[in-house]
């Protein structure tokens, strides 16, 4: 006779056979639901519906529907925003590969290569407002530094924040040398995940510096550098504190020639305080950054290698 096999302990169940209740789960995330219901949601809901409202300074708003995007399509205002928003994206782009080189760089470095990370880091934790005042003394016409070190090249100088030529491209450097401290943690992490054993390996067969920088540092740090401009792009689109304190003063014409998607949504909402049409540029300009969003997920296929 063969045993009897012998059957497994029976779980224990809840009184009624329901099983384990699910709103312990729930009260686990109902804090941070209720941070991001009270914080993001709620106020988009509000931004949304204003959005199809005419909203004077005082009193109650009115339904128009799609007016205000109607109206913006047609706002060249709107769309000389938009270009420049898309200068300054492309512009911060270029600072990803400078971002990358001087990671690899700083890897190759045996003592002091936190030193460096550090002083890289520092205009993040600086507040932005004493950076663009900073950088407004650089940039002044008369008396700035950057046209004094020209001049000892004998460069002419120019108003780089006082003509709309070259303003937009001025607040694009400012931004590079701002973002490299973000983009310099992420892709060093990034480089630290790489086999040493790579490297050794492609040296034994002959492989220089620069043909294992391209073979495979940037196959295999592509990842962070996916990320990285996920993340330029985003914030680059949400620009606004560099054009508000370098740009904006009394005389200063280059101000209507360099405003952005954000600062346009500031001037008429809290400046015209048209909050409807305002509302509508919010929308729109969310819409563009999922847009850009998609894209960019959908064309890393094609150049970002996962392990």
């Amino acid at each position: 006779m063969t045993a009897p096999s012998a059957r497994p302990p029976a779980r224990r169940r809840r009184a009624g056979g329901l099983g384990p209740s699910p709103l312990w789960g729930y009260a686990m995330i109902a804090p941070a639901f209720i941070g991001l219901a009270a914080l993001y949601l709620w106020p988009f809901a509000k931004t949304f519906g204003k959005s199809f409202m005419d909203t004077p300074a005082f009193g109650p708003g009115t339904w128009t529907g799609l007016d205000n995007y109607t109206e913006l399509l047609g706002d060249g205002d709107f769309w000389q925003a938009f270009g420049n928003s898309a200068i300054y994206t492309a512009i911060l782009l270029l600072g990803v590969p400078i971002a990358t080189v001087l990671a690899a760089l700083i890897q190759q470095i045996g003592r002091g290569r936190a030193v460096y990370r550090v002083l890289y880091f520092l205009p993040v934790v600086t507040l932005p407002v004493a950076v663009s005042m900073v950088w407004r003394f650089i940039y002044n016409g008369d008396f700035g530094l950057l046209n004094w070190a020209l001049s000892l090249v004998g460069i002419p100088g120019q108003y780089w924040v006082a003509d709309d030529a070259y303003a937009i491209y001025a607040i694009g450097a400012v931004g590079i040398w701002m973002s490299l401290g973000v983009n310099l943690i992420i892709l060093g992490a990034g480089l630290q995940s790489i086999p040493p054993e790579l490297y050794e390996a492609s040296s034994m067969d002959g492989a220089g510096r620069v043909r294992q920088f391209f073979s495979i540092t940037l196959p295999l740090l592509s990842p962070s550098v996916f990320l990285v401009t996920v993340l330029t792009v985003i914030s680059a689109l949400q620009m606004f504190d560099l054009v508000f304190v370098m740009l904006r003063s009394v005389d200063n014409t280059a101000l209507d020639g360099s405003k952005t998607i954000v600062y346009l949504f500031y001037e008429k909402a809290f400046v015209q305080f048209d909050q409807g049409y305002g509302a509508a540029i919010a929308v729109v300009l969310l819409l563009v950054i999922m847009l850009a969003t998609v894209f960019q997920f959908r064309v890393q296929r094609r150049w970002v290698f996962y392990d």
